[in-house]
């Protein structure tokens, strides 16, 4: 063990969030030993900056409670661990481990439960990476090195503690982990490693609860180097071992939404991971949502079974949470609303709740030669940059443009086949709505469309009246004829007044 002065390696308070340093000094008081450990200590090694910070202490959890009281919470089972909330920041603390006196393992060799207490020298030994074994602690400025994790960490190398089989058999995610670190610190993996990432080993993920793949599955898709990452999924044999129905590529569309979700974190800007599962699994759904129009499914419900029958699937892999599988669902299904829109619905369109998802979703399709799009992504694009009388002069014009479609389509003699946008009722409904967008008041709008429908009503009844022998017959179409009347008795009727 090396114990050297942190300073000499650019450590200081002043990187560290206060709660981190409250976390320490409060265990420290206690009569604990603590410090701060992991990828946080390695990341500030390498002049980045730790997204939160992690202690590790020869406290147990339930001393941990005792010391911090209502701001501790125990969590976990196979790993015990508490979580200490100062102030929004949410500190996780574990305590030191030590190997198993019976170990709780599965078949294969996964721990399934973990928690024998020890002491520092124990714990470095159970962790995973050479890197993320130095201990910091800040107030008394000492960084101590038990395994020449420095020496990797300067050489980028990725090396894993023991037997990379036996590791690997404890802990499958770890073939994950070394994906991800390398992915992201540009580090070059031992070559034991490789070695060993052979598709029976990778295989050890199917025993991996589908829940914990799914928040694993969360931490790459949001680590913001989602781009390098993808290949290596590919080139280690754990693509197919993560996704049930995906091909085995990273083709145009998935790269561009890859480019795109590495650049919103770059700029601070949120993700949902769900968008990534999306895209992932868009070609998936658009095969079972042919194979099921081919079956002669009507297109809504052909829609909403192919969405359900492609997430179960993936759910066999990587549990996404329900409210995941509803976004997704509803990404997928606005895909033809915002392709073929109806004209009056456009303004209701920009305003739904999962507008931006499902157009974001739609512009990288076009971005990424998805012809399918029929150019619509650039057009909501320009249209949301619109003030509100350009976005309606836009819409009439997209109208008209619709009108001088089927016109054409007329008359080369091509069926007009059903759609948003090509059906006669549909191609009225959008002539007559477009005076209603000029006017702002909701009133307004529905007496319009009220006496839009009058007027189509009348305009079928033209006919209401034929002449024949001089005699005026009423067309039975008529909407008074068709008007029903209810029969009243003669006591029903008093002083000229109905009753």
């Amino acid at each position: 063990m090396q114990t050297l002065r942190a300073s000499d390696y650019g450590l200081s308070i002043a990187l560290l969030s206060p709660a981190i340093v409250e976390v320490i000094d409060t265990l420290t008081k206690a009569g604990y030993e603590a410090y701060i450990v992991g990828g946080s200590v390695r990341d500030l090694l390498l002049g980045l900056h730790p997204k939160d910070f992690d202690a590790v202490t020869n406290a147990t959890p339930s001393q941990i409670r005792d010391t911090f009281g209502r701001r501790c919470r125990i969590i976990g089972r196979r790993f015990e661990l508490a979580h200490v909330f100062i102030g929004r920041d949410m500190i996780e603390v574990a305590t030191f481990r030590a190997p198993p006196r019976q170990a709780q393992t599965s078949a294969s060799g996964m721990v399934l439960r973990d928690n024998a207490w020890g002491t520092i020298q124990q714990d470095y030994a159970r962790r995973d990476f050479s890197i993320n074994t130095l201990y910091y602690h800040p107030q008394k400025n000492m960084l101590l090195d038990f395994c020449h994790a420095l020496d990797d960490i300067q050489a980028k190398k990725l090396r894993l503690l023991g037997d990379p089989v036996q590791r690997f058999e404890e802990d499958p995610v770890r073939m994950l982990r070394v994906l991800r670190f390398a992915a992201k610190l540009n580090f070059k993996i031992d070559q034991p490693i490789l070695d060993i990432l052979t598709p029976d080993m990778t295989v050890l993920l199917r025993e991996v609860s589908p829940h914990r793949l799914y928040d694993e599955s969360q931490k790459m898709f949001s680590a913001g180097h989602l781009t390098e990452l993808l290949p290596l999924l590919i080139k280690h044999h754990i693509w197919t071992q993560l996704f049930a129905d995906v091909p085995l590529q990273v083709n145009a569309f998935i790269e561009r939404a890859a480019i795109n979700t590495d650049q919103r974190i770059k700029q601070g800007k949120s993700i949902n991971p769900a968008f990534f599962y999306a895209v992932l699994l868009w070609e998936a759904y658009l095969k079972r949502l042919q194979l099921l129009k081919d079956k002669g499914l009507p297109d809504v419900e052909a829609r909403t079974q192919a969405g359900m029958d492609a997430l179960r699937r993936q759910a066999l892999r990587t549990a996404i949470p329900r409210y995941s599988e509803n976004f997704i669902r509803e990404v997928w299904e606005m895909q033809p609303r915002l392709i073929e829109p109806r004209t009056r619905q456009i303004p209701a369109l920009a305003t739904h709740a999962r507008f931006r998802a499902a157009y974001d979703f739609l512009y990288l399709r076009e971005q990424s030669g998805d012809t399918g799009t029929q150019g619509m992504g650039q057009w909501w694009h320009d249209y949301q940059e619109l003030s509100t009388d350009d976005k309606e002069r836009a819409i009439q014009k997209y109208n008209r443009q619709l009108i001088r479609d089927k016109r054409k389509r007329v008359a080369e003699g091509h069926v007009v086949e059903d759609s948003p946008h090509n059906s006669a009722d549909d191609t009225d409904e959008v002539i007559l709505s477009i005076p209603d967008l000029a006017s702002t008041r909701p009133a307004a709008r529905r007496r319009a469309s009220k006496n839009a429908e009058v007027a189509r009503s009348i305009d079928n009844s033209l006919d209401h009246a034929v002449i024949a022998s001089g005699k005026t017959v009423q067309n039975a179409n008529h909407p008074i004829t068709r008007r029903r009347r209810k029969p009243r008795e003669q006591f029903q009727v008093e002083m000229g007044r109905n009753k």
